[in-house]
């Protein structure tokens, strides 16, 4: 589990490399608390109610959060591209309309190089996951 919230202890870190349980376990947990939040105000129908102080306050922190998220989702996202030993500004390619974020997803399911590259060593270094 140590791998889901690694990238929230590398924040604003843009260098090095990723890998792809780093990447994927990260936003798995951001989904699940996310939806954890939903279903636990709105079961309640504080967010969903537009005269609640509750959804005020809930749309606020749920808003704060997503925005504190954004940077290290974006540094996980540059170091996983440095692992296939691509650079950062691949990430740019996700703003091209309809396709963009399909290129980007296809390259973030591809492996890493095996070996040291220019953006570091290799994070499978003695590691026998099948799913890494």
């Amino acid at each position: 589990m140590d791998y889901a919230w690694m990238p929230l202890q590398r924040y604003a870190e843009f260098s090095g490399r990723s890998r792809r349980k780093e990447y994927w376990l990260f936003h798995l947990a951001i989904i699940v608390v996310f939806v954890a939040v939903v279903i636990l105000f709105g079961g309640s129908g504080v967010l969903f109610d537009p005269y609640s102080v509750g959804s005020s306050v809930t749309g606020v922190v749920v808003v704060i959060a997503a925005l504190a998220l954004v940077i290290p989702s974006l540094a996980v996202q540059v170091r996983r591209f440095h692992d296939q030993n691509r650079s950062g500004w691949f990430v740019l390619i996700g703003f091209i309309p309809y396709v963009g974020s399909l290129i980007v997803f296809i390259f973030i399911l591809l492996p890493g190089t095996p070996g040291d590259n220019r953006f570091g060593p290799n994070p499978r270094e003695n590691v026998d996951d099948v799913f890494a």
